[in-house]
């Protein structure tokens, strides 16, 4: 059985992230979409918060899992028994950086293989820090996340301002 790790911040979670995932979860047995929680980084919204985006977002992917880790991916990996984390890539730039984190995860756990998926070209340019930019500012994401997560940035950004 073949168990993957699509490991990411997710804030928020982008049809670009859903894109990946639903690719991912047609080409894996198991597909675990890991929430990533670096005591360094402020997050718009809270782990709990990311975790029910992505919830709601992948329920009609039944091989898809939500869970979430800090530390070390490939500690996180053996603790799930995964084999394979799924990168997505928009551009050059996005493959020297997942290649050499793909590297290094290879030398920590000699049996984690990185798998890189293209993003579909109308997700070329998306990102979350894009999302949250527009969205702080009262612009339309409808097409650029779930609709979940536009509700959610709607909240969020109408009890800032």
């Amino acid at each position: 059985m073949s168990i993957a790790i699509y490991p990411g911040s997710f804030d928020p979670i982008t049809n670009g992230h859903l894109d990946i995932i639903e690719r991912g979860s047609k080409i894996f047995d198991e597909l675990i979409v890991a929430v990533l929680q670096n005591p360094s980084k402020k997050y718009l919204f809270t782990m709990e918060e990311r975790i029910e985006m992505i919830k709601d977002a992948v329920k009609h992917l039944p091989n898809v899992e939500v869970d979430y880790f800090n530390g070390l991916l490939v500690d996180f990996a053996r603790k799930r028994n995964a084999k394979i984390v799924i990168k997505g890539l928009r551009a050059v730039s996005d493959f020297e950086y997942e290649l050499q984190m793909a590297l290094m995860n290879k030398k920590l756990y000699k049996d984690l293989e990185t798998v890189f998926i293209m993003t579909s070209t109308k997700y070329s340019f998306l990102s979350s820090s894009i999302v949250r930019e527009v969205a702080s500012f009262g612009g339309c994401v409808k097409d650029l996340v779930p609709p979940v997560v536009e509700e959610k940035l709607r909240q969020k950004f109408a009890l800032k301002n």
